[in-house]
């Protein structure tokens, strides 16, 4: 079970038919119930004011991306408000409580306007969202029926900008990749395999490797990835170089502060180095999740 319902005790019976419904935990109300209930669940419907509710969760909010779904239940159940999360579980959660009289109340624009999200085409396909920065972007596009959705059968290489959102299979880590030039595709991705199965990790459990647009005209890299079944894409100098390093690299030679470890954090769900660069020969690996 993955909801929780925290509620302030003479609300009990109100919280009591909104976590049948949703098939939740009752957590009561106290100093130290929403640390509980984010270490322990991803969705939370609250049956007490905005204001308290806004104050109890505030303290562990990190990005859109990381933050519980949060629904504001009135006690009356005349409203389910998502607070945050909206894209990630509140929205649907506040209208699960329709069968009980709740509105939802919607403010993510998308939404509201019964158009696609990023996060939303994302989830329904179990998908990863590669360039999160994107999504703003795309669900402007959105909005204002600009955007489009395409979808791509490897093997391939897709080439967008900014704005392009990369949504690929589910997966947990991002493998940035580095080598000398002209680097054969045998050898990468033998160095690969090697720092995957020492760190433990499956090839499945890769969802996207990384390397500079420098390399792109390089056949090495893209042929070693296709060998290993998984999506490879390129970065362009800002995005690599926006990313700190915790070790030098001859990558400065050519203006960027790294590969192997920009390229894998800046890929990376939760930006977290598993592995710093790793030398194999010819050619650099780092791993991040």
């Amino acid at each position: 079970m993955n909801r929780a319902v925290i509620y302030l005790p003479r609300f009990s019976e109100a919280a009591g038919r909104i976590a049948r419904v949703l098939g939740a935990d009752l957590l009561e109300y106290s100093e130290t119930a929403f640390s509980r209930a984010i270490s322990c669940y991803r969705e939370i419907a609250a049956v007490m004011s905005m204001g308290i509710a806004v104050r109890g969760i505030a303290p562990y909010l990190k990005d859109k991306w990381t933050d519980p779904a949060l629904v504001v239940v009135t006690p009356d159940l005349r409203f389910a408000i998502p607070v945050t999360g909206g894209h990630h579980g509140a929205n649907a959660l506040a209208r699960e409580l329709a069968v009980l009289g709740a509105f939802p109340v919607i403010t993510t624009a998308t939404e509201r306007e019964g158009v696609p999200s990023v996060e939303g085409i994302a989830a329904d396909g179990g998908y990863s969202l590669v360039n999160r920065d994107a999504s703003k972007a795309v669900n402007a596009g959105f909005l204002d029926g600009t955007a489009g959705l395409y979808s791509v059968e490897g093997p391939a290489v897709v080439i967008g900008d900014k704005e392009t959102a990369f949504l690929i299979t589910d997966g947990e880590y991002s493998i940035g990749i580095g080598c000398r030039k002209e680097t054969g595709a045998k050898e990468i991705e033998e160095a690969v395999r090697t720092v995957l199965a020492t760190s433990g990790i499956r090839p499945d459990q890769v969802f996207i490797y990384a390397t500079t647009a420098k390399k792109a005209h390089e056949s090495g890299i893209l042929d070693a990835v296709r060998a290993l079944g998984r999506p490879l894409l390129y970065l362009d100098d800002l995005t690599i170089n926006a990313i700190p390093t915790r070790s030098g690299s001859r990558a400065s030679r050519i203006g960027l502060s790294g590969v192997a470890e920009p390229c894998a954090i800046a890929t990376a769900k939760r930006r977290e180095l598993v592995l710093g660069k790793t030398v194999i020969g010819g050619v650099t690996i780092a791993i991040a999740r």
